[in-house]
């Protein structure tokens, strides 16, 4: 079958099962289209559960198949609210490759220990951000995060005395462990502008607009925060979470944290 061509501005946007369900890992969809992007081919479906790279955490991988066909899902990217599946078509033998065809019908299967270790790590992140505030340190902002397996970190607009550093790392590292220990239900949900506040503590960031409405992420009685990535399903899920390092430059503080196998 010839490959197309559609931008992604001539489709609706990908819906985000994964919004619905962040632990499902297993969906069927509809194909939209075969898309040569770049020198990649891409598959994009009228809704997905692979999650896209994004928001500090890596994409999933894994399969889309139908019939004969597999496509094998190497990189996920959003552009514009449609979601490209990259990666290729597997050889079914002879040299020859079955493909889809728009409108067609297909099974996604996401790699589930890719996916639970990137949700672990983004959960440990959003964990640092609720035990930076109980040792001490509420006056910080947070900001960037690498949910990334090599070297994720958290960052955050402040400062702390060098002479307190070892000591906010290990009171930070036993706090994080200690709720580990105590688990909390973690709680996912598109809200309201005006409810999503409420649900973060009084305030979100200026990022957010005014009459948007926002996905809400929640960990137990804690203040929520916006974001769209996966999680566990429970705080005890991280398992155990690691400080390796704090570092204080330029006005950052830089959280390096790993989790536990």
């Amino acid at each position: 079958m010839g490959t197309e061509y559609a931008p992604a501005r001539a489709m609706a946007p990908t819906k985000l099962a994964y919004f619905d369900d962040m632990w499902a890992l297993r969906s069927t969809a509809t194909v939209v289209s075969l898309v040569q992007d770049g020198g990649r081919r891409a598959v994009v479906l009228h809704s997905t559960v692979f999650y896209p790279q994004g928001g500090g955490q890596p994409a999933d991988t894994g399969v889309i198949s139908s019939g004969g066909a597999r496509f094998l899902v190497e990189d996920v990217r959003m552009k514009d609210g449609v979601v490209f599946h990259y990666g290729r078509f597997e050889d079914v033998g002879d040299g020859c490759n079955s493909e889809f065809s728009e409108g067609q019908s297909v099974n996604l299967e996401v790699d589930a220990e890719r996916r639970n270790l990137n949700s672990r790590l983004h959960s440990a992140g959003h964990l640092l951000d609720i035990c930076i505030s109980n040792i001490g340190l509420s006056h910080v902002e947070p900001g960037k995060g690498h949910h990334f397996p090599d070297g994720p970190f958290v960052e955050y607009k402040g400062g702390i005395p060098p002479d307190q550093l070892q000591d906010k790392k290990n009171k930070l590292e036993k706090e994080a462990n200690e709720l580990i220990s105590k688990g909390a239900k973690v709680l996912a949900c598109i809200l309201p502008y005006e409810e999503a506040t409420q649900l973060c503590g009084g305030a979100l960031p200026s990022y957010i607009s005014k009459g948007s409405t926002p996905r809400i992420v929640k960990f137990g009685d804690h203040p929520g925060g916006p974001c769209g990535g996966t999680h566990v399903a429970d705080i005890s899920n991280i398992n155990n979470i690691k400080v390796t390092n704090i570092r204080v430059k330029k006005g950052l503080i830089k959280v390096s944290y790993n989790v536990s196998p």
